[in-house]
């Protein structure tokens, strides 16, 4: 029997990666929040790696954590090993990566949730989203509670109508054993909601005990003390290795004999899988001349002996599963804790989605996280952050957050989704973001923190440190600029010699001595003549100010591109534009912008389909309308 069991400004169902940051956001801007998850054992759940972070990945949590998220906060406090990644290349593609203690960052983020104030958290099964004239209405559980909420945030990663598949044997199922979401798929098709079908999958993991880590490369942490959150203290973690590994020609014929055996080649699997993580039994088949693949053995956690193996996913039966792993070198004698599987799931066709990642027809109705598309954990909270953000903004009457391919990684993110759409299971790539020097992961403080300040989910001790890192960068640059060296310094000469730079010919700044590649800050930082208050320069300082000497040129050109891009995105196209009176339109064009909606020129001329020619007619029709409704007047 249906009961009112309480009314919320925002309800969150799922607690997943995007659901805790959707669900955080919304509560820490002041909204009466709910939290509804079919598990709480399943909060902040990592079913698949036990990592955060990696090339573009990293980007996503620096980002998050800059407008006020968790995920930053949470992976500092729970990695068991932590690296920066792409280190011989320039800066905008450099990239943390943390191992995670799997248990510990889910009881992090639980304790963090039942603490935050404006937020209740609850165990359910949701089954019916309730829309009555456009707009959602609220909630119905499986045990007939009604949660009434005019937002909604559905984060319901893999859960919705899955499927669990090993080998012949499939069932109904959600990640790592739990309960699939069956009834709210049909209740999300039942209002309007058009649904897709995906699949992913997810490698055994084996007792560590059996593995003979000596015939393995070993993947230390790195020695200086990271972290992905702009706050956390910098600390000394003990490190816990991963190891390398490689397959065997034994490895790929035990593939190949058993492909009848594949659900991906049988036929049982409908679903689309993950171009950028696929099954080691579709790695094979589409890289028939290659010899190994690449293996990782990463541990799960500080207190288990359950290791990860990174690039074995597969939903082969079990007992092939087992053969392939004793197959690859050093796991001759491996004993497996849990197969692994592949999963098929329903996702909502993002192109439905506005930027702030609201439904166009169903008001109040928010979508994050895989449920959209996407893989990843990191891709999952960016939304999340994001549609918790808009719950909230619209609860309280204000204009919506939309950040643009230009102020981060995420606005590329979200941009792809809704206006490109995809056919597969979307990864973030730092080749997707057409302005990457400017996006880098070190400065996202500086292009987000003062957004999420004016939102109101970056906090006062937050944004005061944030002031007074900007505050030292500022002073360290003006103190480079105006200490000069001459060619008659011997320390400096020294200094060149040794790293094979030419000798100076004439007095220079330190900071133009600092654009020379091959020269760092801690090179040069000896000639400069500090206070004693000064004597010690955070890392975070040194490395604004070598980036800025020697990319300031680049960031210059980029930040021109950008004022360009500006231009179009700034031009807005009204929701109610009717495309059938602009003459000279493509068929397909018409189409392709009746059904997405775009909210700015900018955003038009990236829907495939939509040419050039497509967008000046728009253009010209845009500026007569304008005329025309300021009375022919032009202003």
């Amino acid at each position: 029997m249906e009961y009112l069991a309480g009314q919320y400004d925002v309800i969150v169902i799922g607690a997943g990666h995007a659901g805790c940051e959707a669900a955080l956001a919304a509560a820490r801007m002041g909204c009466k929040t709910l939290i509804l998850t079919i598990s709480w054992d399943n909060v902040a759940l990592m079913p698949c790696n036990p990592a955060i972070g990696g090339p573009a990945k990293g980007h996503l949590v620096r980002e998050i954590d800059a407008l006020g998220g968790q995920m930053g906060v949470t992976i500092d406090a729970t990695a068991i090993q932590i690296r920066m990644l792409n280190t011989g290349k320039g800066p905008a593609v450099h990239a943390l990566r943390a191992q995670a203690d799997k248990k510990k960052y889910q009881q992090y983020m639980i304790q963090v949730l039942e603490h935050q104030e404006n937020l209740d958290v609850r165990q359910a099964m949701v089954e019916t989203i309730r829309v009555e004239d456009g707009q959602v209405q609220g909630v119905l559980t499986q045990t007939g509670a009604f949660f009434a909420a005019p937002n909604v945030v559905i984060t319901s990663g893999t859960y919705l109508k899955g499927r669990i598949i090993i080998g012949d044997l499939h069932y109904p199922g959600g990640p790592n054993g739990y309960f699939p979401s069956t009834e709210l798929a049909a209740s999300l098709r039942e209002v309007g909601v058009q649904l897709g079908r995906f699949k992913t999958g997810t490698p055994a993991r084996v007792d560590g005990r059996t593995v003979d880590f000596t015939k393995m490369v070993e993947q230390p942490g790195d020695s200086d003390p990271l972290n992905f959150s702009f706050i956390s203290s910098r600390f000394e973690r003990k490190q816990i290795s991963c190891w390398l590994t490689y397959t065997t020609e034994e490895t790929h014929q035990i593939i190949r004999d058993n492909l009848h055996r594949s659900p991906l080649y049988a036929g049982v699997i409908e679903g689309t899988g993950p171009r950028y993580c696929p099954s080691i039994e579709d790695k094979v088949v589409r890289f028939a001349d290659k010899k190994s693949h690449q293996v990782f053995v990463e541990p799960e956690g500080a207190d288990t002996h359950e290791m990860y193996v990174q690039g074995m996913s597969t939903s082969l039966p079990e007992d092939i599963q087992l053969a392939m792993l004793r197959s690859i070198i050093g796991m001759e004698n491996v004993k497996i804790i849990r197969p692994g599987y592949a999963i098929e799931y329903d996702y909502v066709v993002p192109t439905q989605l506005k930027l702030s990642l609201e439904h166009q027809t169903i008001q109040g109705l928010f979508t994050a996280g895989q449920v959209n598309g996407t893989s990843g954990y990191e891709e999952a909270a960016a939304q999340g952050i994001i549609a918790g953000i808009n719950a909230a903004c619209r609860a309280q009457g204000k204009e919506p957050l939309i950040l643009k391919r230009s102020d981060a990684y995420i606005g590329v993110l979200i941009d792809d989704l809704v206006t490109k759409g995809t056919n597969e299971p979307y990864r973030m790539l730092t080749s997707r973001a057409e302005y990457r020097l400017l996006l880098r992961q070190d400065n996202a403080d500086q292009r987000l923190t003062e957004i999420g300040c004016s939102i109101g989910l970056v906090d006062d001790v937050r944004y005061e440190r944030f002031q007074r890192k900007m505050e030292r960068v500022e002073q360290e640059k003006e103190l480079w600029s105006k200490t000069f060296v001459t060619p008659g310094n011997i320390r400096l000469q020294e200094i060149l010699e040794q790293k094979r730079s030419a000798p100076l010919t004439k007095g220079l700044s330190l900071f133009d001595l600092l654009r020379r590649p091959e020269l760092s800050f801690d090179d040069l930082h000896s000639l400069l003549e500090y206070d004693e208050a000064r004597e010690t320069v955070d890392p975070e300082v040194a490395e604004q100010v070598e980036i800025s000497a020697k990319f300031e040129g680049y960031l210059v050109k980029q930040q021109a591109q950008v004022e360009r891009f500006n231009k179009l995105e700034s031009r807005r196209v009204p929701p109610d534009l009717d495309y059938a009176l602009i003459g000279g339109l493509s068929t397909e064009a018409r189409q392709k912008l009746i059904a997405r909606r775009p909210e700015s020129l900018g955003q038009a001329s990236r829907i495939s389909g939509v040419n050039p020619a497509d967008i000046s007619l728009l253009l010209v029709y845009l500026e007569q309308r304008r005329r025309r409704d300021n009375g022919g007047n032009g202003e």
